[in-house]
């Protein structure tokens, strides 16, 4: 075959090519593109019916018009009405955030269906570190009431495999766990939280892992040594090792930030004995004076008095909105400040896109989605769904 011959049969196979693909239907991509949308919100195949109402996305769907959505986000606001969305994919989603090992295999507690009763209702997310409220199974649903020192109200809801969707509803934090409803901060003083963070310790952890959790930042990232030292507690060595450039270069950078906010849980503990979490109005843990003879000339906490020194330093682009400190009510009015930060609406959003995405952000495109739905994020007064659906139209085509 000379070549004249053969560059007429690959302009032939070409034509023919496009030909196949231009007469394909026009709704086959949209029909794959909401199958996708379902896999990556439901976790589950799609029914016939739901698939051909995602593909007819034009609102008119009644979930479509109570957001008043249409197109592809109509079809991931039809995804997240399946069952398995809550029970599976938002339960997973919240429940590294309740344990030091930051495992999904973990059984349901008031922290997950807190955040999945938030998400369902499309509550302001920015409450989910101060308000009084849980979210509890409907009266009836399984034997064991939601109680403040057991979890069997949550573990037989996950046994029943009841639909969570259906059956969660909002109580008052404060009625289940018997402290006032002032001391409440949303999931912090939750029950699972206080048995994972609150438990013995100096309390710092639940600083921390709120960090890790809500700002998708660990303290090591956060680190600035060139703020004041002088709220940093009497248990922490200045010469550690003998060796006093340790505490100034290492240890100084992170307690200088952590130690005035970590004030904030002053009178809460957890009590391994009662499976309760204990709140001391007035009286502070004597958690916090462990080990004081460390450095006798340190801070001695005397209240639940905190402040954010981080609104000064490098650590300023975190961009806090909150009260920059709390006089009263320590634990909440923290939850306050960090959840209204640039921070924390960020971190929400990078957390779902990995959910939904199977991975994080990495290219230039995937950073500037990300913006763009943090943005649509805060002008939808802090709507969790909105994040997913956004997150899974963009994601669809990967």
């Amino acid at each position: 075959m000379n070549n004249r011959m053969w560059k007429g049969h690959v302009s032939i196979a070409i034509t023919v090519l496009l030909s196949v693909i231009l007469a394909a239907p026009a709704s086959a991509q949209t029909r794959e593109q909401a199958k996708r949308i379902y896999d990556r919100l439901a976790g589950v195949p799609p029914t016939e019916s739901v698939l051909n109402a995602m593909e007819n996305n034009t609102g008119t769907d009644p979930v479509c018009a109570s957001y008043g959505v249409s197109g592809a986000a109509c079809a991931a606001y039809i995804a997240m009405e399946n069952s398995s969305f809550y029970n599976v994919t938002l339960k997973n989603f919240a429940a590294p955030w309740t344990n030091r090992d930051r495992s999904v295999f973990v059984p349901l507690n008031d922290y997950v269906a807190t955040v999945i009763g938030m998400i369902r209702d499309d509550v302001d997310f920015r409450t989910v570190l101060s308000a009084d409220l849980q979210y509890v199974g409907s009266p009836g649903t399984v034997s064991s009431a939601p109680a403040g020192n057991n979890n069997n109200h949550y573990e037989q809801l996950e046994a029943g495999n009841h639909d969570l969707k259906a059956v969660l509803e909002p109580a008052t934090q404060s009625g289940i766990n018997g402290i006032p409803s002032t001391a409440t901060a949303g999931v912090m003083t939750s029950r699972a939280a206080s048995e994972a963070f609150f438990i013995a310790g100096t309390n710092r952890a639940m600083f921390r892992f709120t960090m890790v959790n809500h700002f998708c930042a660990d303290m090591e990232q956060l680190h600035d040594p060139r703020l004041p030292p002088d709220r940093i507690r009497q248990d922490v060595s200045r010469s550690p090792g003998g060796d006093s450039r340790l505490f100034l270069n290492n240890c100084v950078g992170c307690h200088t930030g952590m130690d005035p906010m970590a004030q904030a849980f002053a009178y809460y503990n957890y009590n391994d004995a009662t499976g309760a979490i204990e709140y001391t109005a007035g009286n502070v843990q004597p958690k916090y004076f462990n080990n004081d003879l460390n450095f006798p000339q340190g801070f001695r906490t005397p209240d639940d008095h905190w402040t954010n020194y981080w609104r000064n330093g490098q650590n300023r682009y975190l961009g806090f909105n909150g009260p920059g400190t709390g006089d009263d009510f320590g634990a909440k009015s923290l939850g306050v400040e960090l959840s209204n930060s640039d921070a924390f609406a960020a971190c929400q959003v990078k957390k779902v896109f990995k959910a939904v995405c199977l991975r994080d952000p990495e290219t230039d495109a995937d950073h500037t989605k990300v913006d763009e739905i943090v943005t649509n994020f805060e002008g939808s007064l802090f709507k969790m769904k909105q994040v997913f659906a956004d997150t899974a139209v963009y994601c669809m085509g990967q």
